[in-house]
């Protein structure tokens, strides 16, 4: 197998992080190579190098064999590598056509030739395997299926090297598969891919070789023959990583939050929330499982303050709630972590002390009047940097200086800090390696354990199977099933996900 990708000895230093350290590695044709690390171990870094947005300290990156330009992102790209984000890059109103030609349109004179983009569509949708309608508008896609639009959008270009940046965060099981089967077929054609991922079954059911850095070094290549998913971890982390969750009989007691008959619109102003009720009891977590765009987010932000409900009763320990703020919830008993650290968990200017008192920065010990007590907010931080393994040379670092992990574990640490009766965790992992998720997913069995009532809202489903004691099924606005854990069923909780079984 020819080499398209050749990273060579690349060393890239910020001030006080070494984020490269001699990095050497290359992906040859028809190859699955999986690019593994913790937060904040280069993998970022690295791959802007290979799109020439980051100019390595030394070293060298050829593609095809040919030495990048960096600076040359366009130039790049017409050189065959195509890159599908994590977070989609589709225009929601357009159609499938209209998306996939952007910036590229066929023309017949003056105008766009929308007939020969379908029928080019339509025929490279075949060649990979990647069935769509070319007629649809993206909002009314399943996010499976606007995934597929995202990789042909990458492929229509003539990709030789196709980077996937962690793919399969918002995708149901079956999806899962089917995208699992797309990157193979990938590399079969030909195509040398290189996929970031923390779900490490996926890296040993597709990948051919397997790169794992840690502290902006590269700690070693293996491939899943030689490995299992253990072994990865304790490459990724440097310790044995606990992957099973040790989760024990919950102690359930009263209801602490009710919601009743709760109706809430989205941003536009379309009903997502359709009559919901739902019971969280003291000492359990309650899971809601579901496909990302069908009411969760609002779902959680009504109850939270951060959004209007059109209608229905949010009940915490008995007394019933007007429409609250984020402040007012607080008070109430609720504490959040929100699915969006960086928009609505973290304030990144601020330092990593005075994000951790966000919720009480006005309050005892840490204020009094208009006086802040700067002895007890740096106390209170380098015991919550302990207590919670936040990595940071000082807490009066700002919050921006920290990995995606880090972050999440600030917001973690401020929210459990004050044991409020209710937690609610809206994707308290995504996006986060396997030694921060052992981390996080331990301090929600101990909030449980301690009687709080945890409501943990998840697109991934092996979370809510693994940390639930009951689980809600949320599908179209509605919640479609309630079931205990125990004994549930994979498939049958993704096709209810999915909207095929009611």
């Amino acid at each position: 197998m020819s080499a398209l990708l050749e990273i060579t000895g690349v060393s890239k230093q910020y001030p006080g992080v070494l984020a490269n350290d001699n990095i050497s590695l290359s992906v040859s044709a028809g190859e699955v190579v999986a690019l593994l690390g913790e937060n904040g171990a280069g993998k970022s870094t690295l791959l802007k190098a290979v799109f020439g947005l980051v100019k390595p300290d030394s070293g060298e990156i050829k593609i095809g064999g040919e030495p990048i330009i960096f600076g040359d992102t366009a130039g790049i790209i017409s050189r065959g590598v195509g890159m599908v984000h994590q977070h989609f890059q589709l225009v929601p109103v357009m159609t499938v056509a209209e998306n996939i030609i952007l910036g590229d349109e066929p023309k017949s004179g003056l105008f766009i030739n929308m007939k020969a983009a379908r029928a080019e569509i339509i025929a490279l949708s075949t060649r990979y395997g990647l069935e769509v309608d070319p007629d649809a508008v993206i909002e009314d896609l399943p996010v499976g299926m606007q995934q597929r639009v995202e990789i042909l959008k990458a492929l229509r270009k003539d990709v030789k090297l196709l980077i996937l940046d962690e793919p399969t965060a918002v995708l149901t099981p079956q999806e899962i598969d089917e995208l699992l089967s797309v990157v193979r077929n990938l590399a079969k054609s030909g195509v040398g891919i290189v996929l970031i991922t923390h779900k490490l079954h996926e890296v040993m059911a597709v990948a051919d070789r397997v790169v794992v850095l840690r502290g902006g070094k590269l700690i070693g290549t293996t491939s899943p023959k030689e490995t299992d998913e253990a072994g990865l971890a304790q490459m990724m982390v440097g310790r044995s990583v606990v992957l099973q969750v040790n989760r024990t009989e919950a102690k359930r007691g009263g209801v602490v939050l009710e919601v009743k008959g709760m109706q809430v619109r989205d941003d536009r102003k379309i009903l997502s929330v359709k009559g919901v009720d739902l019971a969280l009891h003291k000492g359990e977590i309650l899971g809601i499982a579901g496909v990302e765009g069908n009411g969760q987010r609002e779902f959680v932000e009504a109850i939270c303050g951060m959004r209007h409900r059109e209608a229905g009763e949010v009940i915490i320990n008995g007394v019933a709630t007007k429409n609250m703020d984020p402040h007012g919830a607080h008070e109430a008993g609720i504490s959040h972590i929100p699915e969006d650290r960086e928009k609505h968990g973290l304030v990144s200017s601020y330092s990593i002390a005075d994000n951790l008192i966000l919720n009480q920065f006005d309050q005892e010990p840490f204020a009094k009047g208009w006086i802040r007590n700067l002895a007890e907010i740096s106390k209170n931080a380098i015991a919550m940097v302990a207590k919670f393994d936040i990595r940071t040379p000082s807490p009066s670092n700002t919050a921006s200086s920290l990995s995606g992990g880090n972050k999440q574990k600030v917001v973690v640490a401020r929210e459990l800090s004050e044991d409020l009766p209710v937690l609610i965790a809206a994707q308290p992992t995504r996006g986060v390696d396997v030694g921060s998720i052992e981390f996080i997913h331990n301090q929600l069995l101990s909030a449980r354990d301690r009687g709080a009532a945890v409501l943990l809202v998840s697109a991934e489903l092996d979370e809510i199977l693994s940390l639930s004691d009951r689980i809600a099924v949320m599908s179209g606005g509605k919640i479609v099933a309630i079931v205990d854990s125990k004994g549930a069923d994979r498939n049958y909780i993704g096709r209810l996900m999915a909207g095929l079984d009611k």
